[in-house]
Formats: C-alpha cells, sequence, structure tokens
C-alpha cells in the first residue's frame, strides 16, 4: 500500500520535520520545494484561519494536492489582539524577530495586564472540503528576554503554570504545551481516524 501524499504549505524545514515525525508511516509529507511551488503563498486577511485557507487552497487550486497550511499569531490583550496575524512582520517588512520583540516591549512598557496567548490554526483542504484545528496557550509577556532557545517572541513569553520562558524550555516540553502543539495533535488525530 503506498503511503498518502500531503502537502504541507510551508519551506520552513524544521516545521516539516516535526510533523513527519508525528504522522509516522502512513503519510508522505511534501513541502513546497518538493511539488516546484516557489512562489510566495498568499496571506492577505486579517484572521489566522483566513490566511491558513487562503495557503492552503492555493496550493491545493493549483496543483490539485491535498494540502494544510498554517498560521500562527501573538495575540496580547492590552494591545487589543495585536500583534495577531502581523506578528511575523510587527516591525516591519524584512525586520528580524528582536525587531518585533522590541517594539512589543516598547509598546507594553509600564503596562500592568501583560495576559497574552498564542494561537496556531491549521487549515486542511482534501477534495475541496476545508477542516480547521486550532490550538492555543495562555501566558504572560515579560518585560525582558529570558532564555535563547525557541524563536521568535520565545524570550519574552511565559506561558501560563510556568514560571520561565518558552526561550527556556527545553523544546520537547515545549512542544507538549505549545499552540503549535496542540494544533498539530489535533490534525494527527484527525488524519489518523
Amino acid at each position: 500500500m503506498s503511503k498518502k501524499k500531503i502537502v504541507f504549505a510551508t519551506n520552513n524545514q524544521h516545521k516539516l520535520s516535526e510533523i513527519s515525525r508525528m504522522l509516522g508511516d502512513e503519510f508522505e509529507i511534501l513541502s513546497l520545494q518538493d511539488i516546484g511551488c516557489n512562489e510566495e503563498l498568499p496571506e492577505t486577511h486579517d484572521t489566522l484561519d483566513g490566511n491558513a485557507i487562503e495557503k492552503a487552497m492555493y496550493v491545493y487550486d493549483k496543483y490539485g494536492f491535498t494540502t494544510f497550511a498554517d498560521d500562527t499569531g501573538l495575540e496580547v490583550d492590552s494591545l487589543n489582539g495585536d500583534p495577531g496575524v502581523y506578528s511575523a512582520r510587527y516591525a516591519g517588512e524584512g525586520k528580524k524577530p528582536i525587531d518585533n520583540i522590541v517594539k512589543l516591549l516598547g509598546e507594553m512598557e509600564g503596562m500592568e495586564n501583560r495576559k497574552a496567548r498564542f494561537r496556531t490554526v491549521i487549515a486542511y483542504v482534501e477534495g475541496g472540503k476545508t477542516s480547521l484545528f486550532e490550538g492555543k496557550v495562555d501566558g504572560t509577556i515579560l518585560t525582558e528576554l529570558h532564555g535563547n532557545g525557541g524563536f521568535g517572541y520565545d524570550p519574552v513569553f511565559q506561558p501560563e503554570g510556568f514560571d520561565i520562558s518558552f526561550a527556556q524550555m527545553d523544546p520537547d516540553d515545549k512542544n507538549r504545551i505549545s499552540h503549535r502543539g496542540n494544533a498539530f495533535r489535533k490534525f494527527v488525530d484527525f488524519l489518523a481516524s
């Protein structure tokens, strides 16, 4: 029996190997590169759901593969949910993750409410039908950077129930509680059923 081929609409090798491990031997996960998709995928929506669906549908419509895509954002209560869908480019196009952190900490200076959450939405398109899977983790934005693991906002995000930042956590421990880990576990359970 041949493996079912599914395209993960990403070129992030870290994400590709992580989901391949989670899905085991039944599925062959293909990257955008594997199917010859070299163009920038559209992300024109103001919601994580909208962007994830748009990316997955783009690949499905243009290349004909069963596809899934994800979108992730950091939502800060005192900033009305910002940076949200703009998390990766909060400080502007082409800026580094540290620039986004510096902007975030500047915007939050003196604010007492530091509650925030990371959310990941996965959109899966098979036979033209879309299914959504969401994971989230609540936490607090720290006032300064702690740790040098992880990526993005991890050095300033402390998950609820912990006294260390995501950047200080062992990667396996982080995956057990993270927004992306939660969303992917729901997705994997769906595919397995």
